[in-house]
């Protein structure tokens, strides 16, 4: 049997965009025969645009793995926003007070603590990159995937084609992922994000803030222009408030639930909404299948860990998959695969657990419980040692990181 491709990732957002260029450049096979297949990709940057309304924290972590897979020298600098400072606190607390946690760039040795950049230009830039190194970029549906001992096959709209390795990089209701036969459990968490673009009176000062309040966390995270991008999770019948009210009354909501950190806001963009959930694949691989990204792991967005962690998983995949001629294995081999698993499954349910507690903890700490939190929040904050151990943990310097995803 003839075998088009020896990959072929399905999906083309950051995490499938990714793994796709760092598979056509570090994995030791020919990038003609690694594929990245969906109905179309992120269009180019406008330049002169105003900011994205869907955007990510990077860590340094993500950072490198950007870098590997050429993408991050292909992204405009002056759109990229470092920050250098984080503000978190609980609304029982004042933001400028000794309960709220302060972590800045300077206390770890590093020039920022990571970079605010906007999704659709890190995708554009990792299939740009994919496409420079040589691969082929189908831009079709797929219909149906079966998968057999001697390859995958992939049914598109018009054609078949034929893969060693098929990549679920195809999101949360992942068909690679469903026809595959990798169980998943979700949980919706009844809430939905509001995004969007505000104006504000004071500056963001390099400077991502985040408050926790019981229907949920507000997040605001600076943008290149001086505006701030706006993340607030609510319980679904608040949201929805918010969504339908006028502009001037969302603006002193908004003010309100900041507690106008940055002073009077106003709305420089249109709102937008999503679900918010948790999913978590059982397994992320079976024999000539891996999951990556969102098809393999869904978390809370309050930390921001969503798209590092689909970035480390890329950049895990890439290493396993690089291994194989040493092994003398084939790419799609069980036995090679499930050491991408074991790095990353483990790793993911951790982060997505904490998160989930996290959420829960501050959300619900009121009266004597919150007294509690920010007792514990002024300790961490009068302890260097654990601010620079949380700081570290967060760029994603410490732990075990797949080789691309580590300085140098």
């Amino acid at each position: 049997m003839s075998v088009d491709y020896d990959v072929v990732i399905v999906g083309a957002g950051l995490a499938g965009a990714c793994a796709a260029s760092l598979l056509a450049r570090h994995a030791h096979l020919d990038p003609a025969r690694v594929a990245l297949l969906a109905p179309s990709a992120a269009p180019p940057p406008v330049p002169g645009a105003p900011p994205e309304l869907r955007v990510v924290a990077l860590s340094r972590a993500s950072e490198h793995v950007l870098r590997a897979a050429g993408a991050w020298q292909r992204l405009d600098a002056a759109r990229l926003t470092p920050y250098e400072h984080m503000r978190v606190w609980q609304e029982s607390a004042a933001a400028d007070g000794a309960a709220a946690l302060r972590f800045d760039a300077a206390a770890v040795g590093e020039p920022n603590l990571g970079y605010i950049a906007e999704t659709s230009a890190l995708t554009h830039a990792c299939v740009e990159s994919f496409r420079d190194a040589g691969g082929s970029l189908i831009e079709a549906e797929l219909e149906q995937l079966a998968i057999d001992e001697a390859a995958a096959q992939l049914t598109l709209p018009a054609s078949r084609v034929s893969a060693r390795l098929v990549v679920g990089a195809d999101g949360a209701h992942s068909k690679v992922r469903d026809q595959a036969g990798l169980a998943a459990r979700a949980r919706s968490y009844r809430q939905l994000a509001i995004v969007a673009t505000i104006a504000t009176a004071l500056p963001h000062a390099a400077t991502a803030w985040q408050r926790f309040l019981r229907s949920g966390p507000l997040a605001l995270l600076p943008l290149f222009d001086g505006s701030s991008s706006l993340v607030w999770s609510l319980d679904e019948p608040l949201a929805q408030e918010l969504l339908s009210c006028d502009t001037l009354e969302f603006e002193q909501r908004l003010e309100t639930a900041s507690a106008r950190v940055l002073g009077a806001t106003r709305l420089a963009s249109a709102r937008a909404s999503f679900a918010l959930r948790s999913a978590s694949a059982s397994g992320y691989v079976s024999a000539r299948c891996a999951l990556i990204g969102d098809a393999a792991h869904v978390i809370h967005p309050l930390a921001g860990q969503g798209a590092n962690l689909s970035l480390l998983d890329a950049a895990a995949l890439c290493e396993a998959v690089a291994a194989a001629p040493a092994a003398r294995e084939d790419v799609g081999a069980l036995r090679l695969l499930r050491r991408y698993e074991q790095q990353r499954h483990t790793h993911n349910r951790l982060v997505d657990g904490a998160m989930s507690a996290f959420q829960a903890g501050f959300a619900q700490a009121r009266g004597p419980l919150a007294a509690v939190v920010n007792l514990g929040l002024s300790a961490v904050n009068r302890s260097g040692t654990l601010k620079r151990l949380f700081a570290r943990q967060a760029l994603g310097l410490s732990g075990e990181l797949p080789r691309l995803a580590r300085a140098g």
